[in-house]
């Protein structure tokens, strides 16, 4: 259960940063409160996970795929391009956590 609470808080978190950029400097009320709601939500869910993940892991992962995510949320739903050297250090990051979960006796498996 603790892996679902990790992967909901990394989708709120998601959810709630695509927001941000929609809510214009909180100027627009939907998508301000689907961003209070979403980051809540995360932070959460994020706590839950501390109760068998310890923190520097949880915190790895979640802001590792997160990153992703956004990445691709931005590339997605904004049309933002990511030139090479961004793609690369996502490429790194990604690298990262699945050295975190493959690898690792800390990460609570």
């Amino acid at each position: 259960m603790t892996y679902a609470y990790l992967l909901i808080a990394i989708l709120s978190e998601v959810v709630a940063t695509s927001a941000l950029k929609a809510s214009e400097s909180f100027t627009r009320l939907w998508p301000s409160i689907i961003v209070v709601i979403g980051y809540a939500m995360a932070f959460f869910c994020l706590s839950l996970t501390l109760r068998t993940i310890p923190v520097g892991i949880a915190y790895a992962l979640w802001s590792g795929i997160g990153i992703v995510l956004i990445a691709l949320a931005g590339w997605v739903l904004y049309r933002q391009v990511l030139d090479l050297p961004a793609i690369l250090g996502i490429c790194l990051i990604l690298a990262g956590v699945l050295v975190i979960n493959l690898f690792s006796r800390t990460a609570g498996h």
